[in-house]
């Protein structure tokens, strides 16, 4: 296990700043993921701290040891890929073993790491099959298999569920999930998938642009964003953004409440909404609107997306017109020039 540290960390190419002034600090033992949209340096910072790109300036630590300069074979920290890069000319056994090999590792040694990696992973019974006899599920596990034998201080994952099938992306999530919970070591897992995200991570830093725009716990993310590009990219479907007089006010769509159900909580906003379209996803209902009333008149008629977490259908119908509240507890206010989050805010409402 390690703590990753890394302090005003930039890279630039030519006039492309890619990561831009990056401080953060991981707690030892946690599954921290970098989340952001392409382009956002996720895995720029990724190759730093691998040693695979020199920073342009600030400084990189693992454990309060400063690791500028260091050869990435020297970092002890083992890195998982999108393509798992398996030798195909290898049996998964040998694959496995590769890096113990290359280190000149005891036979012993290398006999008792693969036990240990093949009995936790469940892929003792592919030990004699090459990598093209393999599933996308199967690879991702020799894959983990082989950054495991280092028993490295820091796992560094890049995308690495992208490739498999959307119908066992899930359970490749949980198994991931559940070999951290018994390595604990230290990991760094970089995605676009703010799903994968929320469902794997101990914390979360969202980027963009090279920027940290917040770290803080899936939770934290949700219901707490620090700016306005928080809000709108975690959930789905995203925080609704309504500009008031002075500032903006984030709503979640499940924070829409009809009027004739609303808790009895001081209220941030009345509106009228006009319902578009509905549609069923099993145990909710989306609510497609635009807003008629509640808003200054140069506002008036921004789109939302509302959630109705219920099975049964509900009780309104398209193109009518139904009254919602949105609590003061669940609202949050934006400053409408910088984004940023405000602890108070003066709302005009019209």
């Amino acid at each position: 296990m390690a703590i990753l540290t890394t302090h005003a960390l930039k890279k630039h190419y030519g006039r492309i700043i890619a990561v831009d002034g990056v401080d953060m600090e991981t707690v030892d033992g946690e599954l921290l993921a970098v989340l952001g949209p392409s382009g956002s340096g996720k895995t720029t910072l990724m190759r730093l701290v691998a040693g695979l790109e020199e920073p342009s300036s600030g400084k990189l630590y693992i454990d309060g040891h400063p690791i500028m300069g260091v050869p990435p074979r020297k970092r002890n920290i083992a890195m998982v890929f999108q393509s798992y890069a398996l030798y195909p000319n290898m049996t998964v056994r040998d694959n496995i073993l590769f890096p113990l090999r290359a280190r000149k590792i005891a036979s012993d040694e290398q006999k008792r790491q693969l036990e240990w990696v093949t009995e936790i992973l469940e892929i003792a019974d592919l030990l004699d099959r090459r990598p093209t006899r393999l599933s996308g599920g199967q690879s991702q596990r020799v894959a983990l298999a082989r950054a495991m034998v280092r028993t490295p201080d820091l796992f560094l994952f890049d995308e690495p569920l992208s490739s498999l099938d959307a119908q066992i992306r899930s359970q490749a999530r949980g198994e991931l999930r559940e070999l951290h919970d018994r390595t604990r070591i230290t990991t760094l897992y970089v995605t676009h998938d703010q799903t994968e995200a929320l469902g794997l991570a101990d914390r979360i830093m969202v980027m963009e642009k090279g920027i940290v725009h917040q770290i803080g716990t899936p939770q934290q993310l949700y219901y707490d964003p620090a700016d306005t590009f928080v809000a709108g990219f975690i959930g789905d479907p995203p925080m609704n953004l309504l500009q008031l007089e002075n500032a903006i006010i984030g709503v979640r769509p499940e924070h829409f409440h009809l009027a004739s159900e609303a808790p009895g909580k001081e209220i941030a906003l009345e509106l009228e909404i006009e319902v578009e379209h509905l549609e069923f996803l099993g145990a909710e209902w989306l609510i497609y609107g635009v807003v008629r009333r509640g808003l200054p008149q140069q506002h008036q008629q921004p789109r939302v997306i509302g959630r109705l977490r219920q099975a049964a259908m509900p009780t309104i119908g398209t193109r009518e017109t139904h009254h919602f509240v949105v609590t003061k507890e669940d609202a949050c206010f934006f400053d409408s020039n910088t984004g940023s989050r405000l602890s108070e805010a003066k709302v005009a409402i019209a």
